[in-house]
């Protein structure tokens, strides 16, 4: 079913006809991806992951990155995820925690997200489960304020591992963030750099990152799913916590993003998803970028603050969206 909806011929949200869709959809792969020669290497799996992930391999993942439902009613596709109690909540989480954890090598590294609601319930019941290292907590800041509350505008992502040993690049993360006042020894720059673009220092990461721009219409990552995270965001956990040619693993997909960012950055990924308009745009987000690698706001290997990578802030001309006059959803 075509549902008509108007775009500016500047938006540059990622859509699909309903041809497309069925083409980017027969790439996904199915339960018998799991049957004997066939390979998960890099694989969208059309599936609901209680089913799928008791059956994949033990020990084969070296990262493990999950963006569950939070706790509140919300509509991905043809689903309607209900809020609950929060002892059915932590049931959920539960059950797909332990349906997992057997895919993990011991020298894993976990990332779950959740919001300030949901990070409560995660965040204990992890730690029956895995070493806690640290919650990062990083800016969302998009939606409307709130008139008798404070605005939601941050998320967690917890960070646990299985074990002491476990992969951390922290030279792969650091932060480009502008000088206001620079220091200099001799008349030369003290742990800063001096260009024609500003002054700038290369920081360690910290746990509350506020450099994350959420993908809106004029980004070429954007899809109309509703809770999208942005590529900046993961590549920060890819980089950190795996190596070239690492396993990362995603069972609440959505879109693509994990598996997009992983195949930009050289990892291997298995990505599941239950809604089949989600796998289909995750294939079409797969195939571009195969031509255009690039991540907003990461240049230079390093992660740029917001709206301060000069490339990034050049006019680029727009082509008419491929889409303009129309979405497809599957009925």
């Amino acid at each position: 079913m075509v549902i008509t909806k108007e775009r500016s011929g500047r938006n540059r949200t990622i859509c699909l006809s309903e041809d497309d869709q069925k083409h980017y959809l027969d790439r996904c792969a199915g339960k018998n991806v799991l049957g004997q020669n066939n390979t998960i290497d890099n694989r969208i799996i059309l599936a609901d992951c209680f089913d799928i992930l008791p059956l994949l391999p033990d020990s084969f993942v070296d990262l493990l990155i999950v963006d569950p439902p939070y706790n509140l009613d919300k509509t991905f596709g043809s689903t309607k995820f209900q809020k609950m109690e929060s002892d059915e909540y932590k049931v959920f989480t539960r059950k797909w925690i332990e349906s997992l954890v057997h895919t993990l090598k011991g020298t894993a590294s976990i990332y779950v997200c959740c919001d300030w609601r949901t990070s409560i319930i995660i965040g204990s019941l992890l730690a029956d489960y895995f070493i806690i290292q640290n919650r990062i907590t990083w800016q969302r800041e998009k939606g409307r304020g709130a008139l008798s509350n404070w605005k939601n505008s941050i998320e967690d992502i917890w960070f646990a591992t299985m074990s002491s040993n476990f992969t951390f690049n922290v030279d792969a993360v650091k932060q480009r963030r502008k000088v206001i006042a620079p220091y200099r020894i001799d008349g030369k720059p003290k742990d800063w750099q001096e260009t024609g673009e500003g002054n700038f220092r290369d920081t360690y990461p910290s746990n509350f990152w506020d450099d994350i721009s959420i993908p809106y219409w004029s980004m070429p990552e954007n899809t109309d799913h509703p809770t999208q995270k942005p590529e900046k965001l993961f590549a920060k956990l890819v980089l950190a916590s795996s190596n070239s040619g690492d396993m990362v693993l995603d069972p609440f997909v959505g879109v693509g993003t994990s598996s997009v960012v992983c195949k930009k950055l050289g990892r291997r990924f298995v990505g599941i998803e239950m809604e089949s308009q989600y796998c289909a745009l995750a294939e079409k987000r797969l195939e571009k970028a195969n031509i255009d690698t690039s991540i907003q706001g990461y240049a230079d290997n390093v992660f740029w603050e917001r709206n301060s990578l000069a490339e990034q802030k050049k006019h680029v001309p727009y082509k008419k969206n491929e889409c303009a006059k129309q979405r497809s959803l599957f009925a």
